[in-house]
């Protein structure tokens, strides 16, 4: 299939976070004047304490949550020349086993410097904050995601929420919106990212999510084909690899 010659080095991730720890009380005394100081700038809260919006926001930033699953997937021909998808995720509790992994995985099944990491939102959420962990890590990180210093246009990585927009930077739709919108099957509202802590914290159920994170990664495969005109992945040509 010569479609496929396009995708031949993209990798479709998303990435789930949480706190950095259980409980504002947890962190360090400097981390929580920081993380006071950040609260106080943040838009729509005064009328909430810094340390109860620790639980709800902090995952948000890569100065004070972690990643805990991390989402694959690519295209490729099956043997009756089908448009297939194969997927699968990594989890662990522990962030910096969880990147070492992702990074074995990246250099050695990509020729790093002609991966496309494709993802929703990646610009401004996805590939920053998989930077930045790595650094905080203290993880080389791998050269399709040495970003710092490039311009915009030097840049291959795609986010299917900026191709949305066409040019409106004021535009946001998520993931779920732009699958009901498109007629994408598989997005799900069992879990949402604004429930992620909860379920890691209060639940320990890691394994909801890693659940919840493989399907979005096959929605945002999906979405990107759409863009691109191009007929879906049918359901029995989707592969999740454990």
């Amino acid at each position: 299939m010569d479609t496929l010659k396009n995708f031949k080095n993209t990798l479709f991730i998303d990435i789930e976070t949480a706190s950095g720890c259980s409980d504002f009380s947890q962190m360090t005394e400097k981390m929580q004047d920081f993380w006071v100081k950040k609260a106080k700038n943040m838009p729509n809260v005064s009328n909430v304490e810094p340390r109860e919006l620790y639980f709800e926001r902090a995952a948000l930033y890569p100065e004070f949550g972690k990643i805990i699953v991390i989402g694959m997937g690519f295209l490729f021909a099956n043997k009756e020349g089908e448009m297939s998808l194969k997927v699968k995720t990594i989890s662990n509790s522990d962030e910096k086993e969880l990147l070492k992994e992702f990074i074995q995985f990246i250099n050695k099944t990509y020729k790093s410097r002609e991966l496309t990491l494709v993802a929703h939102n990646g610009k401004e959420f996805d590939f920053p904050y998989l930077c930045r962990r790595m650094l905080i890590q203290g993880l080389e990180i791998p050269k399709s995601l040495q970003l710092q210093g490039k311009k915009p246009w030097e840049i291959i990585h795609q986010d299917t929420m900026e191709m949305w927009k066409f040019g409106d930077r004021r535009s946001f739709a998520s993931l779920e919106l732009l699958a009901e919108l498109l007629g994408i099957p598989g997005a799900k509202a069992d879990l949402s990212g604004d429930r992620v802590n909860e379920t890691f914290y209060k639940e320990n159920d890691l394994a909801r999510i890693t659940a919840y994170c493989l399907e979005d990664v096959i929605v945002v495969a999906q979405l990107y084909l759409k863009f691109h005109f191009l007929m879906l992945v049918e359901p029995h040509n989707i592969e999740k690899l454990k």
